[in-house]
């Protein structure tokens, strides 16, 4: 199994930054592709970005593309957001989760292990 756990969220004003981090434990995602997708109250889980298994790849929602950057460190089995420029619109519930295979989809049918998810609260 693969456990993952956010950290990293807070509350921040209009046009600060933040950078989220995502830790895995138990079997390696080394080889797998991984994502960071977002859900505000009442509204449907969206992608935000992913990155490939060998980090050359990376892929961003239009609405983040410019802003935030994807990153990851296999070696510490670890994964960031770092998001600048953030706006009230960015809040949302931030969650990790790890692809089905090394491609990095936007859908979230195609992740199979998720975080607990860590708030991020943009103040105008």
């Amino acid at each position: 199994q693969v456990q993952l756990v956010e950290s990293g969220g807070g509350l921040v004003q209009t046009g600060g930054s933040l950078r989220l981090s995502c830790a895995a434990s138990g079997r390696t995602v080394s080889t797998y592709a991984m994502g960071w997708f977002r859900q505000a109250p009442g509204k449907e889980r969206e992608f935000v970005a992913a990155i490939s298994w060998g980090g050359g790849i990376t892929r961003y929602a239009d609405s983040v593309k410019g802003r935030f950057t994807i990153s990851r460190d296999n070696a510490k089995n670890t994964v960031y957001l770092q998001m600048n420029s953030l706006k009230p619109e960015d809040t949302a519930v931030y969650y990790c989760a790890k692809a089905r295979d090394e491609m990095g989809r936007g859908t979230p049918q195609t992740y199979d292990y998720w975080g607990q998810g860590t708030q991020v609260t943009v103040s105008s």
